[in-house]
């Protein structure tokens, strides 16, 4: 099977459990690679790439595989983990996995390059991401308009969190073209380049941001984690992480698409229903970055980005679009049918 080529940006050095970390995610993605070409993946078998499996932002997709929910719903459910949802985005259009959780806005860039991709199930109403300014920096860092000429940290070129830092800045009078923006991942990579200074801001996501602000070595300069806080930054509301799939996938096999949608929906409800602290017992410790305590007052700061039914949001596609737009020029060229980048009609018959 073909693999289009990774992003050209370097990722940053990794220390020798990373450098496990990322061997055990190669060897996972090739062994479902080979199953594949193959031709012998079960049928019920589907494999879901998640942009970084111990990120908050995409917790639904943890709680659903913890709860059971995909077994409940019939389908025998495998999730790797990435570096990031663009690399995830990649797998799913090499045809190496069968769908994505990662960020909305992809859907409608692929789209704009003739590819359709759809989202079945709209986890977040808000990015649940954060700008982090560093404590060498936090005097001199007073908001997206003093971005210009600085070291800003991102997950990957190409990337969501690159989408956002962009639009930050072009929304407050600073040019793309002034921007210098650094791939740094996420988790630990992240925490040391900015220890490091290699970074002057950054945007990252929970539990990342509770640890540096624990520690004192960053300040939030922007917060766009809940929905409140996301409108007045963005300017509006912006539908984040999601479950997509190829459309020619989704056309046929609607009744699989739907048992996941019922996982999804499912885990979803639990997140509504219950306490931070509730949801963090069903995790398994890795993903509480070894403190606990710190990982439910984060979850319990910002548990307000998920949907409580999966549905997509009143106006957020026409929002996603304004800040893509805003990013890239090219796209007010294009004919873009938002109504074909997502569907609330597999959400909407879950009981």
């Amino acid at each position: 099977m073909h693999f289009p080529r990774r992003g050209a940006a370097r990722r940053p050095l990794l220390g020798a459990r990373g450098r496990r970390r990322r061997w055990a995610r190669a060897a996972a993605l090739l062994a479902v690679v080979a199953l594949a070409s193959c031709g012998r993946r079960a049928d019920n078998k589907i494999v879901i790439m998640v942009g970084g499996l111990e990120k908050q932002i995409y917790l639904p997709a943890a709680l659903a595989e913890r709860l059971g929910a995909f077994r409940s719903a019939g389908l025998d459910v495998e999730l790797v983990s990435t570096l990031s949802d663009l690399e995830a985005t990649n797998e799913l259009l090499a045809g190496a996995v069968h769908g994505v959780v990662g960020f909305y806005n992809h859907t409608i860039d692929l789209q704009a390059k003739g590819r359709q991709v759809e989202c079945i199930v709209q986890l977040a109403r808000s990015p649940g991401e954060v700008v982090l300014v560093s404590r060498a920096r936090t005097g001199e860092l007073h908001g997206p308009a003093d971005f210009r000429g600085r070291a800003l940290g991102v997950t990957g070129l190409g990337s969501s969190t690159h989408l956002l830092m962009s639009y930050l800045a072009i929304h407050n009078g600073v040019k793309a073209s002034e921007l210098t923006v650094l791939p740094v991942g996420a988790g630990a990579t992240f925490i040391t380049a900015m220890q490091q200074g290699r970074i002057d801001a950054g945007m990252t996501t929970e539990p990342t941001i509770s640890r540096l602000l624990k520690t004192g070595d960053a300040s939030i300069l922007v917060d766009m984690r809940t929905p409140v806080p996301t409108a007045a930054a963005l300017g509006g509301p912006f539908p984040a992480a999601c479950v997509y799939v190829q459309a020619s996938w989704l056309a046929g096999h609607r009744a699989v698409a739907q048992q996941l949608a019922s996982a999804f929906v499912e885990a979803l409800r639990f997140i509504d229903h219950h306490s931070a602290a509730e949801i963090a017992d069903k995790l398994p410790a890795e993903y509480l970055a070894g403190d606990r305590d710190l990982y439910v007052h984060a979850l319990a700061e910002s548990k307000a980005m998920f949907t409580p039914d999966g549905k997509m949001p009143a106006g957020g596609p026409e929002q996603v679009l304004e800040v893509l737009a805003a990013v890239n020029p090219n796209l007010a060229h294009k004919v873009i049918d938002l109504s074909k980048t997502f569907t609330n009609e597999l959400v909407d018959v879950v009981h």
